[in-house]
């Protein structure tokens, strides 16, 4: 399809009109399950009632005024924010890039703070997707996204993913912080060793460094707890959040301790747009409702319930899956048959994925499935994965 949008998408032909809980209907009527959430976006599902009303009261009232003055939902969500997590402070933009950025920000500005302006470099690891700016794609390392850009940004220095003692000898005098994705996402859905994790914050302790957690993919209840770090058993100094965070209105976060912030004073960060009324309204709204009594435990029945499902899927197709890996409603299909493929062949049978690195196809369903869902997916997976293996794939 030709069109006036620059063409830095391999999208899909189609478009969606309308969503209804977890189903998505395109322009043509077609009716699909989705099990992408816009990239774990989508928390909530499509339309969820209490999200509607909240933006609906909004946006009749104020939209926008910049960060100017203060914003009374902002105020609120950073305090919610705060209550339910590590966190002391928050600082809103509009992106999970941004967010990142800001966390890079905030470890360098911290230890010039404590009288360490020699330490400024990050580590981050192989595998890792932190975002499009510049110092992200550089933390990344990733040699697609970096292509034809021009030198990296310096100051990140990589080591391998969940290797403690590498990134132990990769930790010198300039280091500033370690940054890391408690379960890799766009890597393919690989989930660090609750131990490594552990081990990172002993690591930081022990250096004097910052540990940034980048949780844009697998906080606010992917995971089944609110953040994924907490499977751990051990808390970060700072943190960036954003997808699900606003149930697809565009907001970022960074979250850190009042230690870790202590060198973020007035002018030293800024967003236009970043906690406007429209987008903390939304995620206000998102966060009270992945917060209220049950939700949680009822991410974790479902994921134990998709988990097994997709486990026997694999088994039943040696010839097209290799394993089923992650954790809670962030779970990763390793196949061995061409993931686009598996991408496109599963949306023709009415299911919404998200491919990733590693040969890959992510389930990301919202927050909200039920048994009847994984269900329901499950057997397009079936139906899909059984005309494979057989040779009727309309290759």
């Amino acid at each position: 399809m030709n069109t006036a949008v620059m063409p830095t998408y391999g999208r899909a032909d189609i478009a969606f009109e309308k969503g209804e809980g977890v189903y998505l209907i395109s322009t043509d009527g077609r009716r699909f399950l989705d099990f992408g959430s816009g990239i774990a976006v989508n928390a909530l599902g499509h339309s969820h009632p209490k999200l509607v009303k909240a933006l609906q009261d909004q946006v009749g009232t104020l939209w926008h005024t910049s960060n100017l003055y203060h914003i009374p939902q902002q105020t609120a969500l950073a305090e919610l924010l705060c209550k339910t997590s590590f966190a002391d402070l928050v600082f809103f933009g509009n992106s999970g890039a941004e967010a990142v950025e800001g966390c890079i920000k905030l470890a360098r500005k911290y230890q010039s703070a404590i009288g360490h302006p020699e330490k400024w470099r990050v580590i981050a690891c192989s595998g890792s997707f932190h975002g499009r700016s510049f110092a992200t794609l550089s933390a990344s390392k990733n040699a697609k996204h970096l292509d034809g850009f021009g030198p990296e940004t310096d100051g990140f220095d990589q080591v391998p993913f969940g290797n403690l003692n590498e990134l132990r000898n990769a930790t010198g005098g300039e280091t500033a912080a370690i940054v890391v994705e408690p379960i890799q996402g766009e890597g393919g859905i690989r989930p660090a060793d609750i131990e490594y994790l552990k081990g990172l914050r002993a690591t930081a302790d022990e250096f004097g460094l910052l540990l940034i957690f980048d949780e844009v993919q697998t906080g606010m209840g992917r995971t089944g707890k609110l953040w994924a770090h907490e499977w751990a058993g051990i808390e970060p100094d700072a943190m960036a959040v954003a997808k699900g965070l606003g149930g697809g209105m565009p907001i970022g976060a960074i979250m850190a301790t009042e230690n870790a912030a202590q060198g973020m004073t007035p002018g030293t960060h800024g967003s236009t747009y970043g906690g406007n009324y429209l987008s903390t309204t939304a995620a206000l709204a998102v966060l009270e409702e992945v917060t209220s009594d049950g939700f949680l435990d009822r991410v974790q029945e479902v994921s134990a319930y998709l988990l097994q499902k997709g486990e026997e899927i694999v088994a039943k197709y040696p010839d097209v899956f290799q394993e089923v890996r992650g954790k809670g409603l962030m779970l990763g299909f390793v196949c061995k048959v061409t993931n686009l493929d598996m991408w496109n062949k599963l949306r023709d049978a009415g299911l919404l994925t998200v491919p990733a690195d590693d040969n890959v196809v992510r389930f990301l369903p919202p927050l909200i499935i039920e048994k009847s869902h994984v269900d329901e997916a499950i057997g397009i997976l079936d139906q899909v994965a059984g005309a494979w293996e057989h040779g009727d794939d309309g290759a």
